[in-house]
């Protein structure tokens, strides 16, 4: 489920679309939560799609932990990469802004914390991009990005949560809102997972 103050937009020819706030999105909101409605299809289903689906599936499904395909049912399939995201998913299943969003800016996440299955050129434009996204980039920043999730968590408590009725993991969200220290790192999204139930919160 994708904030409600969003809207599907236009780009440009290479980027094709996107997805743009239509309200000012303080940081520390959350951005986007997976729900019942979003499909979700095991490595066995993906292999019966005839080939046309098969590329809008890689173009718009990404894996979870589990190495299940997720394809959202909303405008969320929409949100493109940025090298500079203003939205990322500690391991949960939902995404935070990392900073405020502001009136007309496009909604972005970290395509390299979704476990791909290979690189691809990023057309982001930002001053830091990193031009080829890889796999392993996950191993790589999950440091930096859980610095920037954690900062978002100390706000979650303070910001307009319009979300959280469709979130499962309300406890824990709670836990880590009142400590970050307490939020399960972004590693936990990878897939194969190394780590358990148990492990501690922030790997």
């Amino acid at each position: 489920m994708l904030h409600p103050h969003t809207e599907l937009r236009h780009v440009d020819d290479v980027i094709g679309y996107g997805v743009f706030a239509t309200h000012r999105i303080p940081k520390g909101t959350i951005t986007w939560v997976r729900d019942d409605l979003d499909q979700t299809f095991k490595p066995d289903e993906l292999s019966q799609f005839a080939p046309a689906f098969q590329q809008l599936l890689d173009k718009y499904t990404f894996l979870d932990r589990l190495g299940n395909a997720v394809l959202c049912w909303d405008l969320a399939r929409y949100i493109n990469h940025s090298c500079e995201a203003n939205c990322l998913a500690a391991g949960y299943e939902f995404e935070v802004a990392i900073r405020d969003i502001e009136l007309g800016e496009e909604l972005t996440d970290e395509y390299g914390s979704l476990n791909l299955q290979d690189s691809f050129t990023c057309f982001c434009g930002k001053s830091h991009c990193r031009k080829l996204i890889h796999p392993n980039d996950l191993a790589r920043f999950w440091k930096k990005w859980d610095e920037q999730l954690q900062t978002a968590f100390g706000r979650i408590h303070s910001v307009v949560q319009p979300l959280r009725s469709y979130m499962k993991n309300t406890t824990e969200l709670d836990e880590a809102a009142q400590d970050p220290r307490k939020m399960r790192s972004c590693r936990f999204n990878y897939y194969p997972s190394v780590y358990t139930e148990s492990a501690p919160a922030t790997g």
